[in-house]
């Protein structure tokens, strides 16, 4: 199947929508701090969450409505043991761009068959270089094992590398030096993010948010001949400095001034399209893929999806409170 064609969905507010991101598990190895509580309930029961066979389904449908990218997340989509056949599906499917947001603690098993299934780009998520604030802020003794995978993939010059690296007031932002010198020999995109109010209600309220702005300021004391390229979509600012094989880039994740440019929905693991980050209520899929319902139905409810779409989502959805970025994908 091609989906060489322009994409089909396009919302009120003449956005083309090309890109949709599917959580394939609330599952996680980890309990970030900012995410998932240590007693994080599961709200998804096992018969709940999308098969291997739905997600086939869902996969060829958004490739027959011109879908061009689809990025695979969680929870930690590596939990999920079909991970590699979604991937070859969605590149068998025409998907152009596939790609796989990790914490990285199993990619060691994965990436050699994932790079043969043709996955094109990795978002690797690291908060911090450093082994006993990782073990703070994940709540797990796996630094060892994620930093030799880290290093790993920068050497392996197969597939692009970005670092989503969330920074904390008072936390990590020690750390903004240490992922910068990363940049110096590898050909790497460091991120640095912005905390949301999806945490579990940890540490959203105790004054850890530091705005993009600030970030902004920081990496200018630090590094005066750092230089501002033309940045896109959700890297709106983006760096470079002289000498550095890689770039830098902030993501304003919370103060959100990229809304307007946004081509994206997500998929929920337990089978709900989300329009935007901020929607509670998503369109239910998982029951008409139970019923056998024909790909033109289903294409139908993605449509209605896209129309449902904010132009600005923080702002539409300002009472809407989420428990965790687990449950809709990072």
């Amino acid at each position: 199947m091609s989906n060489s064609a322009k994409s089909l969905l396009v919302d009120t507010f003449s956005r083309s929508i090309d890109y949709v991101r599917i959580a394939v598990t609330s599952r996680c190895n980890l309990r970030c701090s900012y995410c998932m509580s240590e007693v994080h309930e599961d709200h998804f029961r096992g018969d709940s969450i999308l098969s291997k066979q739905e997600l086939f389904t869902i996969i060829e449908v958004l490739a027959s409505l011109g879908i061009t990218k689809i990025r695979f997340t969680g929870g930690e989509p590596l939990l999920h043991g079909d991970i590699v056949e979604l991937v070859h599906k969605a590149k068998n499917a025409g998907i152009t761009t596939v790609t796989l947001t990790t914490n990285g603690l199993l990619l060691d098993r994965f990436f050699p068959a994932l790079v043969d299934a043709g996955l094109d780009a990795i978002n690797f998520s690291i908060d911090t270089l450093d082994r006993e604030l990782y073990h703070t802020i994940t709540r797990r003794d796996e630094y060892g094992r994620v930093r030799d995978n880290l290093d790993r993939l920068l050497e392996s010059p197969v597939i692009p590398v970005k670092l989503n690296v969330v920074l904390m007031r008072g936390i990590n932002c020690d750390d903004i030096q240490r992922f910068v010198t990363l940049t110096r020999e590898h050909a790497v995109t460091v991120r640095f993010m912005e905390l949301q109010p999806f945490d579990d209600n940890q540490i959203w309220r105790t004054g850890k948010f530091l705005g993009a702005d600030k970030i902004q300021e920081l990496l200018k004391s630090s590094y005066p001949d750092i230089q501002t390229v033309r940045g896109h979509a959700t890297q709106y600012f983006s760096f470079t400095l002289p000498g550095h094989k890689g770039s830098i880039a902030i993501i304003p994740a919370f103060t959100r001034n990229f809304c307007g440019q946004c081509n994206k929905i997500r998929i929920t693991s337990d089978g709900k399209i989300i329009s935007c980050l901020y929607e509670k209520e998503g369109l239910m899929l998982l029951p008409l893929l139970r019923s056998h319902a024909g790909r033109e139905e289903i294409a139908d409810l993605f449509r209605k999806a896209v129309i449902k779409k904010p132009v600005d989502g923080k702002h539409a959805a300002r009472d809407s409170v989420r428990t965790s970025m687990s449950e809709i994908g990072g």
